[in-house]
This record gives C-alpha cells, sequence and structure tokens, in this order.
C-alpha cells in the first residue's frame, strides 16, 4: 500500500508532500517534498491508495446558504448574528464540533479564520484531483481530510508547541517520540527534513492518517451526520493506536 500526506498552504512555499511505501510491519517514506505545487500533488496522489490532507474540504452548510441569501439580498433576519453563539452555526462545521468534543483541540474556522485561504486552494485541488480521476468523496473516497494535531492527541503524543523556528527543539523531540511510538517507521534519510520543517513532519503525520482511514480505524460520521459530512467535510480521527498501523 502507498500513501500520500498533504499539509497544504495558501502558497506551495509552505506546502509539504510526504509518500510512505507500506510493507509487512514497515512504513518507509520513500519521498518528502517542500515547496508542492497543485500539479506536484496530482502527481503523487494518482500513483497512492489513500491520501491525506490537512486542510478543509468544505464550509458549514448554515455559512453557505447564510452567503448565497445575503448575495441575492434576501432578508437574513432572526439569525442572531450580534453575538458569537448567534454565528457559530456559521463559523463551525459539524466535523469541527466532534473534533472539539474527542479532543478538546478546535480547529480553525474555515469561513472566519486565515485557514480559508487554504480551503480555496483545496477546493481547487480536490477539483483537479477529480478530473484525475480520484474519488474526491469527502467522508471516506480516496482523498480524506487529516488534521495532524488531533491526531497525535489520539495517539497520545504531543501535539502543541512544535510549529515554527521557535519551536525547533520541541519539533525535534517530538519526531523522536514518534519513531518511537511506531518503531515500523521509516524516516531514512528524510528524517532531517521532518527535524527542521514542520510542514514536513505534518506531511508524514497525513499519510499515517491516511493509512488508517484505509485500514477502517477511523471515526465515522453518526448516519443522521452523514449528508452534512458529505457537503461540510470530515476530519478523520484515529481509533486505534498508532503502532497498530503497522500489522
Amino acid at each position: 500500500m502507498r500513501t500520500v500526506g498533504v499539509d497544504l498552504a495558501a502558497e506551495p512555499a509552505k506546502t509539504a508532500v510526504a509518500t510512505v511505501e507500506w510493507g509487512d510491519g514497515s512504513a518507509r517514506v520513500i519521498d518528502l517534498r517542500l515547496g508542492a505545487t497543485d500539479a506536484d500533488i496530482v502527481e503523487a496522489a494518482i500513483r497512492a491508495d489513500r491520501i491525506g490532507v490537512d486542510a478543509p474540504f468544505g464550509w458549514p452548510d448554515a455559512f453557505v446558504e447564510f452567503l448565497a441569501a445575503h448575495h441575492r439580498r434576501s432578508p437574513v433576519r432572526d439569525l442572531g448574528l450580534d453575538t458569537r453563539a448567534g454565528r457559530l452555526p456559521l463559523v463551525r462545521r459539524r466535523t469541527d464540533r466532534m473534533v472539539h468534543a474527542a479532543t478538546g483541540i478546535v480547529p480553525l474556522s474555515v469561513s472566519t479564520d486565515l485557514i480559508a485561504h487554504v480551503a480555496l486552494r483545496c477546493a481547487g485541488l480536490l477539483a483537479d484531483l477529480a478530473v484525475a480521476g480520484v474519488d474526491t468523496g469527502r467522508v471516506d473516497g480516496r482523498v480524506v481530510e487529516a488534521y495532524p494535531a488531533a491526531a497525535l492527541q489520539r495517539w497520545g503524543l504531543p501535539f502543541r508547541g512544535y510549529k515554527g523556528t521557535v519551536n525547533a527543539t520541541r519539533l525535534a523531540a517530538l519526531t523522536g517520540e514518534i519513531e518511537v511510538a511506531a518503531p515500523g517507521l521509516e524516516l531514512g534519510g528524510f528524517r532531517a527534513r521532518c527535524v527542521t520543517s514542520d510542514d514536513a513532519f505534518d506531511a508524514v503525520i497525513a499519510a499515517l492518517i491516511a493509512r488508517a482511514v484505509a485500514l477502517g480505524r477511523t471515526a465515522l460520521p453518526d448516519p443522521g451526520d452523514r449528508d452534512v459530512a458529505d457537503r461540510e467535510g470530515w476530519i478523520h480521527l484515529p481509533t486505534s493506536p498508532l503502532d497498530t498501523l503497522f500489522g
């Protein structure tokens, strides 16, 4: 099996793509590139069994409906938009609320935070992948939504404070902890890249999440939430320890 992990950013300069080849009890990183374009991602994805992308796949239903009504100049009333509580349905997707309940982590809002630029790029990338013949279903397609911080939390590993140059020591330590928790993981010549770039590190984690999805070891939406998740996207949270991915 081959999985690909993508740490998507608004621009290629901060985008990383990792390709992992899975064998009997092992997972070898065979490619890890920084500065990845959409074309680079599509090229890697079409050769993979599963692709994990760290980016929102959609927007909250309520936000989309609100914008459409506002754009048509239809009356938008009685939403309580003068308070944060009233705006919450426009700010958080169903999957964001589920992740918060399960992990205590609050995902960035695709409609109100800086990650909106990433989501716009992701929408274009998903369209390119679909044209290339890749299943882009937003719940359990071949491309899945990954959230490295939440996955690390579920695996019992540090999930905060490793990003940015000021946290280089923590990133190096976390890379070592991943290797201990997943002794079958072979970073090889790409280890130095993981130690020095949190983008590269997160791309590898996204590839591990893709493996968990392929093995059926992530939480899926309840039947009543499935239609919403098909539109808004669904963050895959691992449901088994990290080392179980190597069996």
